[in-house]
């Protein structure tokens, strides 16, 4: 998972992804709201080779063409200062209980790395709608590989699973979504790139509290400078952990006496997604979601991730699963619509909620679920998506709320995150002209107001 380049709107029912979707606050986990840097299938022994696709919700400039703008330049800051600021930092540390050593042997060849902050300025757009990204996510490829990971690794993941109490399928899961079942870990050096980052300041502080993190690993042993390698943000191994929350969840499971999310062997990594998922609130045995049908007339201001009902609950509104019964009673649930009336539905149980503090955009949490289910054997998605359609850019998503303010349905600001106000200002304008009241922020939508 990558670190915090992220926006934290709130995410409820009816979103078109946009950066992922405007991810939602999932409480005080250390592992922060995300976006999702882009994973290449890979290619395991035993399994169907891959060609590279991207396999977590993949953030560029939008391309120009179908309304989207054309990029920004991107302006790199210079690395006048950095040594000094290093020196300053390196004060702070000693402060936190970093020592000379630790310091000396982490900063010996770190540089400041103007790719990793042209990197992180060319965040700024996401194109991929929803079903764009599962296509990808949840391929025909990724789900032969995760089979034949499940099956190399078995004895390991059931062990996993039995301590945990986490389904290895999940587990297997996000290590595909992550890094390609371990293919793409990252090769950046972590401290250069969270010191490049946290020198350069538009979330210094965030990224000094993780560079401050990644040297209380290396002073704990768990790894050396030089074998601590990641993305170019610092989400580190197998399953990408940020520092931050290798601290709180990591842990020793091989018992080699060092928590080792880096190596080849990925037992540790492994064990450490299912302990924070453990932490996190998992129930084994109950599914993260399950798809539904939605009656014809529905009270659409139902699909809301604040409302949960019962299975039974659901069912007398004429919520039922895709083969008309009533959903199994694995708790109460809530409705979730990620691309509006004319798309999938979903009942999202707790276990939803467990993934989302690992990665808090819906569309990432939809694909571990859903590639879980596949990897067990389960189907596809019975429902079809609206595949006419496309994402909204940020230019056009600040334009719908300023249409929508305009047209006396105000969304409370415009910032281009479509967050409940701005769900509650589509659904309200909808309502007045007769439209299905789901508050899908689409282009339909947006040239329906223009």
């Amino acid at each position: 998972m990558q670190c915090k380049m992220w926006s934290a709107g709130i995410l409820t029912a009816g979103l078109a992804l946009t950066g992922v979707a405007e991810a939602q606050s999932t409480g005080q986990s250390p592992r922060p709201v995300v976006r999702p840097a882009s994973v290449s299938e890979p290619v395991l022994q035993n399994a169907v080779p891959l060609m590279a696709t991207a396999a977590r919700p993949k953030l560029r400039p939008a391309t120009r063409g179908a309304g989207n703008p054309e990029p920004a330049v991107v302006q790199v800051a210079s690395p006048a200062g950095f040594d000094r600021w290093v020196q300053n930092f390196q004060s702070r540390a000693r402060a936190q209980g970093i020592s000379n050593a630790t310091l000396q042997s982490a900063f010996r060849n770190v540089r400041y790395d103007p790719d990793v902050i042209r990197r992180d300025r060319n965040q700024s757009e996401f194109t991929k709608t929803i079903w764009q990204y599962l296509d990808s996510a949840v391929s025909d490829r990724r789900i032969r590989n995760g089979k034949a990971a499940l099956k190399e690794h078995r004895r390991t993941l059931e062990a996993i699973e039995k301590r945990y109490g986490v389904e290895k399928e999940v587990v297997v899961a996000v290590w595909g979504l992550e890094s390609g079942y371990g293919v793409f870990r990252g090769s950046n050096d972590v401290i250069g790139s969270l010191a490049t980052l946290a020198f350069d300041g538009r979330r210094g502080a965030f990224f000094e509290e993780q560079l401050i993190a990644a040297l209380k690993i290396l002073q704990n042993g768990d790894t050396s400078p030089r074998n601590m390698t990641g993305s170019w943000a610092g989400a580190m191994g197998h399953t990408q952990f940020i520092p931050t929350s290798y601290l709180a969840f990591a842990v020793d499971f091989d018992g080699d006496g060092r928590r080792d999310i880096w190596a080849d062997d990925p037992v540790d990594a492994l064990a450490s997604t299912a302990a924070y998922l453990n932490k996190s609130g998992w129930k084994k045995g109950q599914p993260w979601g399950v798809e539904v049908q939605v009656p014809r007339g529905f009270d659409y201001s139902q699909a809301n991730r604040k409302i949960t009902k019962t299975p039974a609950q659901w069912a007398r509104l004429g919520v039922v699963d895709m083969k008309g019964r009533q959903v199994p009673n694995h708790g109460r649930a809530s409705l979730l619509l990620p691309a509006g009336a004319d798309g999938v539905a979903l009942l999202i149980f707790s276990n939803f909620r467990s993934i989302e503090r690992y990665n808090a955009a819906d569309a990432y949490v939809i694909g571990v679920g859903h590639l879980s289910d596949r990897i067990r054997g389960g189907s596809a998605f019975k429902a079809d998506w609206p595949a006419d359609g496309r994402a909204l850019t940020r230019a056009e998503r600040r334009e719908l709320q300023q249409r929508l303010t305009r047209a006396g349905f105000s969304t409370q600001g415009v910032d281009g995150r479509i967050g409940p106000n701005t769900i509650a200002a589509v659904r309200a304008f909808q309502r007045s002209r007769g439209l299905t009241p789901d508050g899908y922020a689409s282009l339909s939508l947006l040239e329906r107001l223009r």
